[in-house]
């Protein structure tokens, strides 16, 4: 098995990628985390946390962003998926357009490009037509779209109900076995 890169950008949502860096943890899996710059001031405000507190909590391997030489920007790497969690509609922009000036975009980049599985949880409200029209183009590439939209058909009782949902359904893309949350049978109505 490869690592999973999970990078946090500067859109709110910092919670989602915490606490997919910790179900990952359970699970066993190698993680490689990258924070861009505006992820870090997201991060500190939303999870009172830094980057590196963040890595060192989950035994995740910190990247720094500005290395766009860095592991996970590799195409001979042993990486399975990247995963930007939450996703900025800057980041979203950069990638559409092919910019790779950080090691969250290049690592998106080189992902496409090696087909190995990329995932993007964009968490804007509302959504411009450009975040529309580069959501549709990235994933006309390849790439897997999980808005940051939890459903309530399973009757949430908290905020963490709510990040389980769309956790259950970045790890079912992951094709990582999971309790995270609860499965929809039918038979609820």
């Amino acid at each position: 098995m490869g690592e999973i890169v999970v990078a946090i950008t500067g859109a709110s949502g910092a919670i989602y990628g915490k606490r997919l860096l910790e179900i990952l943890q359970d699970h066993g899996r190698d993680t490689r985390l990258v924070v861009s710059h505006a992820g870090e001031i997201t991060l500190q405000h939303e999870c009172n946390m830094s980057k590196e507190d963040l890595a060192a909590q989950t035994g995740a391997m910190l990247d720094d962003e500005k290395n766009i030489g860095g592991k996970s920007a590799s195409g001979s790497a042993k990486i399975d998926a990247v995963v930007i969690c939450p996703c900025s509609g800057t980041t979203l922009g950069k990638m559409a357009a092919g910019i790779s000036d950080n090691l969250v975009t290049r690592s998106a980049i080189v992902a496409m490009k090696e087909r190995r599985k990329l995932i993007l949880v964009p968490r804007e409200a509302p959504y411009a037509t450009v975040h529309l029209e580069n959501m549709t183009k990235l994933s006309t590439y390849g790439s897997i779209i999980i808005p940051a939209s939890p459903g309530f058909y399973n009757h949430p009782k908290s905020i963490d109900d709510l990040i389980d949902f769309i956790m259950a359904r970045i790890l079912d893309h992951l094709n990582i076995e999971h309790n995270v949350g609860k499965r929809w049978t039918g038979d609820e109505i």
